[in-house]
């Protein structure tokens, strides 16, 4: 087949030969579920974000739903995010018989507004009642966390990052995902780095830290590890809470180890690209190329299309795209769009015009090292003809 007419996938894993020998190596030594490598996947990752604890879990949604546990979300809270977000920030509220606030993006970044934040906990009746709140970073786009910690702390409330986006992204406040009470990462498939599946708590809070380890294995005081390795065959262990089953295996924290060596280069070769897409789209004024700045991650490349210098709508670009081998996504359809959020809590297209705008013209662009120059250049060239093709309107 010719290269030109071969598929560009919108996303792949990053994996070599690196990470096939720690997998053949945790499967050799006998011992393939949660120990020793997922202990040591926690020290390296606590160390590189520079924070006391770091808990490995088998989801980001998995520990989402473990730190609002941990801060006592519970029935008749409220927990403010965004409805831009995938559905699994706002279903472990859910879990928890609380409640999400949604408050809208702001006008120039696809992340919670802080002032709609500010606002929303000013208001006598529903600020009281606001447990948590829960930003999230998405594309790996760090913005307006400054605001919204100066806001919760003004008042006493946590903050839990969702960081599923963000990692290894650097601000000037430190590392995304460790700049409120709790953060949490996401190592699936198409992340920055993976595990397959798989995710990461982190938290300088010592006690927010041991209810998440306990609760994490079936509120276990012991984990297995300990047990079954004891010299002293310690084998007693006491159940102190109806836990969840959120551990990671030591065959995902091998793969895991692996990655997180090689975050940085991961990085950077996003950067490079997302750099290059800015650049060739800069040019065209029905292009939105999404804005740079010092802690972008670069996990998702969200170009947004201006359908008023256009006569084809976002849908029919993205059809046009896959025709020309290039494979895509969106990111996000808000949650309110969606029949359980919409129907549950009365919500209507209209009500986060912000989250709506970006939606309807929004465009996820393949991102990942693995892209070749050759691939980057067409996928640039084929978003450009199906512009050109559709400009004049």
């Amino acid at each position: 087949m010719n290269r030109n007419t071969d598929f560009i996938p919108f996303a792949l894993p990053c994996l070599g030969p690196r990470e096939e020998e720690a997998v053949l190596r945790v499967l050799r030594s006998g011992w393939i579920t949660t120990g020793a490598e997922t202990r040591s996947f926690e020290e390296e990752f606590a160390r590189f974000v520079g924070v006391p604890h770091a808990l490995a879990v088998n989801s980001a949604t998995a520990g989402l739903h473990l730190a609002l546990e941990a801060l006592g979300v519970g029935p008749g809270d409220l927990v403010v995010t965004t409805p831009y977000t995938f559905t699994a920030t706002a279903e472990v509220v859910r879990y928890l018989g609380a409640d999400p606030l949604f408050v809208d993006i702001g006008p120039d970044s696809f992340s919670l507004d802080p002032r709609g934040v500010e606002k929303t906990l000013r208001d006598p009746e529903l600020g009281p009642r606001v447990k948590a709140v829960l930003p999230v970073h998405v594309a790996g786009e760090v913005r307006g966390m400054e605001e919204i910690l100066a806001s919760c702390a003004r008042r006493g409330i946590p903050v839990v990052e969702d960081a599923a986006h963000s990692f290894p992204s650097r601000t000037a406040l430190g590392f995304a995902g460790a700049l409120g009470r709790i953060g949490v990462y996401s190592f699936y498939a198409t992340k920055t780095i993976t595990t397959a599946e798989g995710g990461m708590v982190v938290t300088a809070d010592r006690e927010a830290a041991a209810r998440m380890s306990r609760m994490r294995l079936h509120g276990i005081d012991r984990e297995v590890w300990d047990r079954y390795t004891a010299r002293d065959a310690s084998w007693r262990y006491e159940v102190v809470a109806p836990g969840f089953k959120y551990n990671l295996t030591d065959i995902a924290s091998a793969i895991g180890r692996v990655q997180l060596s090689r975050a940085d280069e991961f990085l950077a070769r996003r950067r490079e690209i997302a750099r290059t897409y800015r650049e060739a789209f800069a040019r065209r004024d029905y292009l939105i190329p999404p804005e740079d700045s010092r802690g972008h991650a670069w996990h998702l490349f969200p170009l947004q299309i201006d359908e008023t210098k256009l006569t084809l709508d976002r849908d029919e670009f993205i059809r046009r795209l896959g025709r020309k081998g290039i494979g895509v996504s969106v990111h996000f359809i808000p949650l309110h769009l969606h029949p359980y959020w919409r129907d549950r809590y009365g919500l209507r297209p209209g009500d986060f015009p912000e989250a709506l705008k970006k939606y309807s013209r929004v465009i996820s662009l393949p991102i990942y090292p693995s892209l070749t120059e050759d691939q980057v250049g067409r996928v640039i060239q084929a978003v450009l003809e199906v512009g050109d093709g559709g400009a004049g309107a």
